[in-house]
């Protein structure tokens, strides 16, 4: 049985992914937490993930449409496609979805307060508060950066991501992987958020108040097992897009 707060699309499943992912461009815009024309987010249409959807090369998220998404191959970028893809794009999201098993969706964000904690020497974000929590242990940490997500980085950073679905990526940024649009869009607002609230915290310069470890994993899996949490989200998102932007679905 459909639930109420869910979409109830009768699309095909592409169509609705497409529709589901042009919404997160658009929300992210409107939240600041795009860059220019750069970042990107993609969803592959098989489980192998030898092709997916990315957006294309200079299409800003405030303008992102369904029917802009690329559909694009893990394994090979043809020559006619090169000037409608960012290679950066392609390299790191190709080879996500080449060498992850289970990465659907991916996400990949120069968000500022993610992007802030990157650029620490020690990037890892405490567990302060009960979104923090969410992401206790769950963070693989990367500091070894080598420049632009081009071949060779984006192999490397595809390596990265085992068990764990964000990567804290220093001095760059953050990416999620996830099964589902939702989980990843999900993810990545709390990842930034959390990020956000410990900055701020930070920033008055007293004493934080990290929670001890066994109340921190059991936050963990209470946020893992809230039921529906990141489908609901998304679909709240989409209602408020229907009324006030309702062009990114075409």
């Amino acid at each position: 049985m459909q639930h109420p707060d869910l979409p109830n699309d009768t699309a095909s499943p592409e169509q609705a992914a497409r529709k589901d992912l042009a919404a997160t461009f658009r929300w992210f815009d409107r939240l600041g937490m795009s860059e220019a024309i750069a970042n990107h987010f993609s969803y592959a249409l098989d489980p192998g993930g030898e092709r997916f959807l990315m957006n294309p090369y200079g299409v800003h998220w405030g303008t992102l449409k369904a029917q802009d998404l690329l559909t694009l191959e893990a394994a090979h970028l043809p020559d006619d496609l090169r000037d409608r893809v960012d290679p950066t794009g392609w390299s790191i999201h190709g080879a996500i979805h080449r060498n992850v098993p289970g990465a659907r969706c991916v996400m990949h964000l120069h968000s500022r307060y993610a992007t802030a904690l990157s650029i620490l020497k020690d990037p890892s974000l405490p567990p302060l508060d009960q979104t923090s929590m969410r992401f206790y242990n769950r963070v693989e940490i990367d500091l070894g950066f080598d420049g632009m997500g081009l071949a060779e980085e984006g192999e490397r950073l595809s390596t990265l991501l085992k068990e764990k679905r964000i990567l804290m990526m220093g001095q760059h940024g953050v990416l999620v992987v996830n099964e589902t649009i939702a989980g990843a869009f999900d993810d990545i607002y709390h990842f930034e958020r959390a990020c956000e609230t410990y900055l701020i915290a930070a920033a008055t310069g007293k004493e934080l108040n990290p929670a001890p470890a066994e109340i921190a994993e059991k936050t963990a899996r209470q946020w893992e097992d809230y039921p529906g949490f990141a489908e609901r989200h998304l679909a709240a998102v989409r209602k408020v897009l229907d009324v006030q932007d309702p062009d990114y679905a075409v």
